[in-house]
């Protein structure tokens, strides 16, 4: 537990967790979707994490639909009073697995229960607000109405703390008119640096800064740069881009999936990683071309 204590800890809503998490999209089937392959490997991982030290682990119930909600209620539940579960609303799969927007008053309240019933849980920690105006990254566009429902939802006391995803400036402001957000949840790693600005500002107001795809997503990072600095560092790539994350900001909190023990002890070891000046300045110079 002494490796993920070293990523230091950060506010989320009324509770202060460690920095580093675990993002449990990847326990669902192939695409996001179906169930998992190995149906004990993914409870052995969830539970792995938690007694690792995990004490913030981000999900939603459209991931399968509804498969890794259920796997942490089995995996998990009765919840330690340290676990913050932190979950999405705002789209819907299809049949072949398509994503959809899903904003009506309906559509959310209906997710807010969903996720309740499958997580086994009176109250949601914190829910986030998926932004679909474009499901490849932020687009302007009023989120106004649907927070509002969120914020009736958690004036119902169904929820506790709400976030935003996949938004920009203009709309976490909006947001802000409505009711109190915690977190922001953005695409961002050593190769995607697009709210660089954004981060700082939220840093300076204490807002946790969640970047999803931590580790490239679907396509994993690949940078010349990156590998020769794991290799001298005697780390793998991906602790690597976990520990410069972790040095960015002190406000960005880490959900970082898998559905591997292995690799999720070695996600967790880059809590420890230091990284010297000089791989920094590496590391800073990749910037938005992740084939340098």
């Amino acid at each position: 537990m002494s490796q993920i204590n070293a990523s230091g800890t950060f506010a989320l809503g009324d509770h202060t967790v460690k920095r580093l998490g675990y993002g449990a999209m990847q326990l669902a089937g192939k695409g996001v979707f179906g169930p998992p392959s190995d149906r004990n490997a993914a409870l052995a991982v969830l539970r792995e994490a938690v007694e690792s030290g995990v004490d913030h682990i981000d999900t939603s119930d459209f991931y399968g639909p509804h498969i890794t909600n259920q796997l942490i209620r089995e995996a998990l539940h009765p919840y330690r009073d340290d676990l913050v579960i932190v979950t999405k609303v705002g789209a819907v799969r299809g049949p072949k697995g398509e994503w959809h927007p899903a904003f009506s008053a309906e559509d959310l309240t209906r997710a807010v229960h969903d996720n309740l019933r499958n997580l086994g849980k009176d109250v949601l920690d914190v829910v986030n607000l998926r932004a679909m105006f474009d499901v490849h990254g932020p687009a302007e566009g009023s989120i106004e109405e649907t927070f509002s429902v969120l914020a009736k939802l958690q004036q119902q006391g169904l929820i506790r703390h709400l976030g935003l995803s996949n938004v920009t400036p203009t709309q976490i402001a909006e947001g802000r008119k409505i009711a109190a957000v915690v977190c922001v949840q953005n695409q961002y790693n050593l190769a995607h640096r697009d709210d660089d600005t954004l981060i700082d500002d939220l840093a300076g107001e204490g807002t946790a800064y969640v970047p999803f795809f931590p580790l490239g997503g679907f396509t994993p990072l690949q940078s010349s740069t990156l590998s020769r600095v794991a290799e001298r560092l005697e780390a793998t790539p991906m602790q690597v881009a976990l520990a410069w994350l972790l040095h960015r900001s002190p406000n960005i909190m880490l959900i970082p999936g898998t559905s591997s023990i292995g690799h999720l002890r070695e996600n967790l070891a880059s809590a420890a990683l230091k990284l010297p000046g000089d791989a920094l300045a590496e590391l800073d110079g990749i910037g938005s071309d992740s084939t340098t």
